[in-house]
């Protein structure tokens, strides 16, 4: 970046702003003249950085793209000693925002509903998310049709909690977490994968720290 375009902002400040926008009021309010405002910018700084209102809606696209699909895929093939530990795997994304954005996953089924090419997108997201989870229950012994309904039963879940907005407070989802685990893969996590996972997400049995 050159000194000079230190005062236009940056590509990926452009795309931060546009992202806060599109969560806050949805795909509708993201506009060049909206992110300039908020960024106290001039229009012709956005141009500077991508072609139009298009190239910078693709670009969060491929964002939510990379961050909510490619770590669901990731930590559905991270290493564990159990299915249990596999499915607190996955659970990581369910709790950590850095690895899956809730919120950017709601505005993009939102946005969805208002254009067939993200809704292409939003259904080929949940093909692969799907076609991992699959291949993670496969690698411990189940047969493809048992792999897809027990794959689906997280995927379908998580999703439901996602579309409903459901607010809970972290000592609650941990409190559920083994229920949780128990119900989609027939066994309960070991004791010290559940200190782990505890461990990992700062809780402990008596509350958070």
């Amino acid at each position: 970046m050159t000194s000079e375009s230190g005062w236009r902002g940056s590509p990926d400040l452009w795309l931060d702003a546009a992202g806060e926008i599109l969560l806050e009021s949805g795909v509708e309010a993201v506009k060049i003249a909206a992110l300039a405002k908020k960024l106290k910018l001039s229009r012709t700084s956005f141009y500077w950085f991508f072609q139009d209102r298009e190239e910078l809606l693709d670009a969060l696209v491929k964002k939510w793209k990379d961050k909510n699909t490619g770590n669901l895929i990731r930590q559905s093939q991270a290493y564990a000693d159990s299915l249990a530990e596999a499915t607190l795997n996955v659970f990581d994304c369910w709790l950590d925002q850095s690895l899956f954005d809730s919120r950017f996953e709601f505005a993009m089924r939102s946005w969805a509903l208002q254009s067939k090419a993200i809704l292409e997108e939003v259904q080929l997201a949940d093909r692969q998310r799907l076609e991992a989870l699959c291949t993670m229950f496969q690698r411990y012994g189940f047969d493809e049709t048992a792999a897809d309904v027990h794959a689906r039963t997280i995927y379908l879940v998580q999703i439901g909690y996602i579309s409903m907005q459901t607010d809970e407070s972290l000592e609650v989802r941990m409190q559920r977490i083994p229920e949780y685990v128990k119900t989609f893969t027939g066994e309960y996590p070991k004791r010290n994968e559940l200190e782990r996972f505890y461990f990992k997400h700062r809780y402990t049995e008596t509350g958070a720290e």
